[in-house]
C-alpha cells in the first residue's frame, strides 16, 4: 500500500504545484468491500469543490493513463479538502499553521495535562510554542516536537 501512495504523491504533485496547491495526505485503504484512493488537497484560503473536481479530473487521467497500472486493484478516486480540523502532519502543514488556533496532545503529560489548545505562536525544528487563553490572561507554553503525538488545526469556541 504505501507503494500505491508513493506513486499516486509522484503523480499528483506536478498537478498540484500547477495551480499552487499543496498536498497534506494520502490514504489508500480498504473499506467493507471496497478499495479506496483519497487525497487530500489545500491550499491558502482554502480549496474549493471545483479545484478538487479539477485535481480528480487530472489525476484519474493520469492514473488511467500509467503503464503499468499502479493500482491494479478497482478502487474509488476520492479528491477532496482536508477540512476545518485537518491534521498537521508535514512540515508546512505546521508552517502555514502559524498563528492558527491548534490542538496537540502530548505522549505523556506536561503541567499535569496532555491535551492542549492554542495559537501556534512559534515554531522551531525541535519545539512548537502555543499562546494558551485561561480565563483573561493569555501564557506562551513551549512543547518539544517529538513528545507531540499528534496536532490538527482546531476551531476556537
Amino acid at each position: 500500500m504505501s507503494t500505491v501512495v508513493e506513486t499516486v504523491t509522484d503523480m499528483v504533485q506536478p498537478i498540484l504545484a500547477a495551480h499552487d496547491f499543496y498536498l497534506s495526505d494520502i490514504e489508500f485503504v480498504k473499506e467493507g468491500g471496497g478499495w479506496y484512493l483519497r487525497v487530500y488537497i489545500d491550499k491558502p484560503g482554502g480549496i474549493s469543490l471545483n479545484e478538487c473536481v479539477m485535481v480528480s479530473e487530472a489525476l484519474s487521467e493520469k492514473l488511467d493513463a500509467a503503464d503499468p497500472d499502479p493500482i491494479p486493484q478497482a478502487y474509488f478516486l476520492e479528491v477532496s479538502s482536508s477540512g476545518a480540523e485537518r491534521p498537521l502532519r508535514q512540515e508546512a502543514d505546521y508552517e502555514a499553521a502559524i498563528g492558527q488556533y491548534i490542538h496537540i496532545s502530548l505522549f505523556k503529560k506536561q503541567d499535569g495535562q496532555k491535551v492542549f489548545e492554542g495559537t501556534l505562536a512559534a515554531l522551531t525544528p525541535t519545539t512548537l510554542t502555543l499562546a494558551i487563553k485561561d480565563k483573561t490572561r493569555t501564557h506562551s507554553v513551549e512543547f518539544e516536537r517529538q513528545a507531540i503525538a499528534n496536532a490538527r488545526l482546531a476551531i476556537e469556541f
